[in-house]
């Protein structure tokens, strides 16, 4: 056999090894964390604020060295808010990426489609801080960061008592997610001893929504009205209700996309609208974590701080806590041991507490008015 052969085959083996030593020695030392979530639809925003927030945390945590010297590599990709490609590139995150950890996108459809991915079942992944819209999705391979959306209900409903406001109407989107809160909402309105004036369905689709129904939920002369929708159901209720109803509260829950929100409708129809928050105020500086956000948003990010950067920093700091915490364990046991345990993680300033009986780590709420200037805590 030829020498130069050789040479060049055992040349070739020596690199090969190398290669194949220097990528192993690359994967102990990283945490894979993937995630699915819409960035390019119409509704992108929450996608793309959430992840900006999420990436923020991770690359300042990687700047500084990472989890014991291991960094974190996050794995984004673009779902569009089709359950069946999230699901698809869940497959792919699972199988291809070897993800250790897998974080939720938005909306109930996609995140049920994620949990009946074969590859998911097949898993030993927990689904983590998933962007639920309208419904808690039980299943104990879901944790959810943020409250539920029945306690951001309960809040609302809580924020308006004391005004003294006993009539309420609700307007909500007519899929079967919108229906079953509805149904939820209803049975909460009637328990509290609140009126309900009138109800109307309502859809994402402009040309779909009746003007006459909508003016006569107006015509109900509610105190209030809750609006169970997403940002684009939400914007036309309000583009039409305000016509009618230029000055009767209008609340909805913190899953919406305010910015496009004041786009349909307009700046005057955001006037007397309020929104539940599942964080402190994203602009100001009170507590360690706030602070912390602000910092490396404006060092890391070149668009403004807002509610979901400040909701992405939060869940990506509970994530690598936990992990710290239970450094010596398995990755895939971290999030289901340290809910066995019930144990508490503050972020520094906001607590966040695992429980084997509610798999939602923060119970933090808040009430902001979103007027013509922007919201106002």
């Amino acid at each position: 056999m030829n020498i130069k052969f050789l040479r060049f085959i055992f040349a070739t083996s020596v690199a090969l090894l190398m290669s194949s030593t220097a990528a192993l020695a690359e994967d102990a030392n990283t945490i894979v964390v993937g995630q699915a979530i819409d960035l390019s639809s119409p509704n992108a925003n929450i996608g793309r604020d959430y992840v900006a927030g999420i990436k923020t945390y991770f690359d300042a945590l990687n700047a500084a060295g990472g989890i014991n010297g291991r960094k974190i590599r996050y794995v984004v990709k673009d779902d569009q808010g089709v359950p069946a490609t999230s699901a698809k590139m869940v497959t792919e995150l699972i199988e291809r990426d070897q993800a250790d950890f897998l974080i939720g996108g938005v909306g109930d459809n996609v995140t049920q489609a994620v949990l009946n991915a074969p590859a998911f079942a097949r898993s030993n992944l927990v689904l983590y801080a998933p962007l639920v819209d309208a419904l808690d999705i039980n299943n104990p391979r879901i944790l959810y960061w943020r409250p539920g959306y029945a306690q951001e209900v309960r809040y609302i409903l809580t924020h308006f008592g004391p005004l003294g406001m006993k009539d309420v109407a609700i307007a909500y989107q007519d899929t079967a997610a919108g229906q079953s809160a509805f149904q939820k909402l209803s049975a909460e309105v009637r328990a509290r001893g609140l009126r309900l004036t009138g109800t109307v369905r309502i859809s994402g689709n402009e040309r779909q929504n009746s003007p006459q129904e909508i003016a006569r939920l107006a015509e109900s002369n509610p105190g209030f009205v809750i609006v169970i929708a997403d940002t684009f159901g939400s914007a036309f209720f309000l583009k039409e209700f305000r016509k009618n109803a230029p000055h009767t509260f209008v609340a909805g829950t913190s899953l919406i996309n305010l910015e496009t929100v004041r786009e349909i409708a307009g700046p005057r129809a955001v006037e007397w609208t309020v929104f539940s928050q599942v964080v402190p105020n994203p602009a100001t500086g009170k507590t360690p974590i706030q602070l912390e956000h602000m910092n490396m948003i404006r060092k890391y990010r070149d668009e403004p701080a807002s509610s979901l950067t400040f909701e992405g920093f939060a869940a990506a700091k509970t994530l690598v806590k936990a992990i710290q915490r239970s450094s010596k364990r398995p990755l895939h046991t971290v999030l289901p041991d340290l809910m066995t345990q019930g144990a508490s993680i503050d972020l520094g300033g906001l607590a966040v507490s695992f429980s084997p009986k509610d798999n939602h780590l923060s119970g933090y709420l808040d009430i902001a008015l979103f007027n013509k200037n922007g919201l106002v805590f």
